[in-house]
């Protein structure tokens, strides 16, 4: 019997869905045979008593969940999400560089300084990789701070004000779809596969519709997915770590290519877990044995 901990926070727990996963980790623990207690911020202290953590709050290295992370790491406890994955996901242009020498799809990219996000570099960049352009801060997470940009103007607007939270910005090609993949990976294994459709003329996952109608979520089982799609994925996450990862990917023309590699990706219940839901029962296998529990996994 193991004992684990899911380090959460408050603020994290934005909806019946949310707290239903959680309670969900809960019940696969105590169904094989693990306690598992969920602690807080001003618990920390008590983190010595287990044997691993799993880590379902807002992850950034200026963050608590870092903290935690790094501390349980340190005390040689398996933990998810691993620091190492919270530093490279939570900076953008350490991801795409690591996903460029791993030889992973991914859009047209550049990373751009202050210097450089100008009228003439934008008018450049609108002729080489087509407009419109996709500018990201490194740092953004839930599609904040990711935003389309059609002209010089308003590419040197929207440029300068993410250099306000980093000192350089990613510029990326456009790649116009109806839907996100998202496949969840850990250690090298598919843990489950989902498709994120947008809402009508939107193209991010947060933003709603004009009717006020939100993305939609379907699940799809493993075994039906393109297994092109499963290598690429695994792909993306192998160039990060062995970590718990969501991986986003765009299907233009049967080719799949890598928008970004997320930490502590989400799960909610009736939603990422709709064609897996055994995937509460692998991820607490996984803390409680380790990565042979996952052996009967693709990957």
């Amino acid at each position: 019997m193991a004992r684990l901990a899911v380090f959460t926070e408050r603020y994290t727990i934005r909806s019946a869905v949310e707290l239903t996963a959680l309670t969900n980790f809960r019940l696969a623990a105590f169904e094989l045979g693990h306690e598992l207690d969920f602690v807080f911020k001003n618990e920390l202290k008590y983190l010595a008593q287990y044997d691993a953590v799993l880590i379902r709050a807002l992850t950034d290295p200026l963050n608590t969940a870092y903290v935690v992370a790094r501390w349980a790491e340190m005390m040689g406890k398996r933990v998810i999400d691993t620091s190492e994955s919270i530093r490279v996901c939570c900076d953008k242009i350490n991801m795409y560089r690591r996903l460029q020498r791993a030889g992973v799809p991914i859009p047209e990219t550049r990373f751009l300084d202050e210097g450089q996000v100008t009228s003439a570099v934008a008018l450049g960049l609108f002729e080489e990789l087509g407009t419109p352009l996709v500018l990201k801060a490194p740092n953004s997470s839930f599609s904040a701070y990711v935003d389309k940009v059609t002209a010089p103007e308003q590419f040197v607007q929207v440029g300068k004000r993410f250099l306000r939270r980093a000192d350089r910005i990613v510029v990326q090609q456009y790649l116009p779809s109806a839907f996100d993949w998202r496949v969840i990976t850990l250690h090298g294994k598919v843990l489950a596969v989902v498709e994120y459709r947008f809402a009508a003329d939107r193209w991010k996952v947060m933003q709603r519709g004009a009717e006020g109608e939100a993305a939609t979520v379907r699940g799809v089982p493993r075994d039906e997915a393109p297994p092109e799609l499963l290598r690429v994925a695994l792909a993306a996450s192998a160039a990060v770590d062995d970590s718990l990862h969501g991986v986003d990917l765009k299907e233009i023309d049967g080719q799949f290519t890598v928008i970004e590699v997320n930490d502590n990706p989400t799960i909610a219940a009736t939603e990422e877990d709709q064609a897996n839901p055994e995937i509460y029962a692998e991820v607490i296998r996984y803390l409680a044995e380790g990565p042979s529990a996952l052996a009967h996994l693709p990957g």
